[in-house]
């Protein structure tokens, strides 16, 4: 029997793009790094939980090379989740930086293209963040947001994670375009 994945079924393949732009803290203010980057959606399958609820997921992979220098500035991995039953979609990432979370959001078919909306937030019983305590006392996550919109074969997202960090609180974005394929 074929696996449904739901709204995920938008992301399986692999995502190129180069319009990307990063907007980040900077001791002196605001520090701008335009990037390209390279995502992959791979199906795992199912996963059922206590005999009670099932999970269908896309394990994930993303890039992010700086235009300036041409480096990796950017690794992150992790899974999207379908849960059909509850129509929630989860996002949860890692970053090696010590920083890790879940993210959720209820999904509901519409016309036009497939759109995913997940948040997160350090105050949350259910969707939090996780990071070191380093990251905790320099560079405190307290937030996340995280929009995916996919029109057949072009994918465009914007996210925010939200930082207390060089005495103040900022919020760090990122968007990009990209092709599959």
């Amino acid at each position: 029997m074929p696996i449904d994945y739901g709204p995920l079924t938008a992301l399986i393949g692999t995502w190129r793009g180069d319009k990307g732009m990063d907007i980040a803290p900077d001791p002196e203010g605001v520090e701008e790094n335009p990037y390209h980057e390279i995502l992959t959606f791979a199906p795992i399958g199912d996963v059922t939980n206590a005999n009670e609820q099932r999970l269908v997921g896309l394990r994930y992979h993303q890039s992010v090379t700086r235009k300036a220098d041409d480096q990796v500035f950017h690794d992150q991995v992790g899974y999207w989740m379908w849960e059909a039953a509850t129509r929630t979609v989860i996002q949860s990432l890692l970053i090696p930086r010590a920083v890790g979370l879940l993210a959720a959001g209820r999904w509901a078919p519409a016309p036009g293209p497939v759109v995913l909306e997940v948040a997160s937030a350090t105050e949350s019983d259910d969707w939090g963040v996780v990071q070191s305590p380093f990251m905790r006392a320099r560079a405190r996550t307290v937030g996340f947001r995280h929009r995916v919109v996919v029109d057949r074969d072009t994918l465009a997202y914007e996210e925010a994670t939200i930082v207390d960090i060089y005495g103040g609180r900022f919020e760090h974005t990122d968007t990009n375009t990209l092709t599959r394929g």
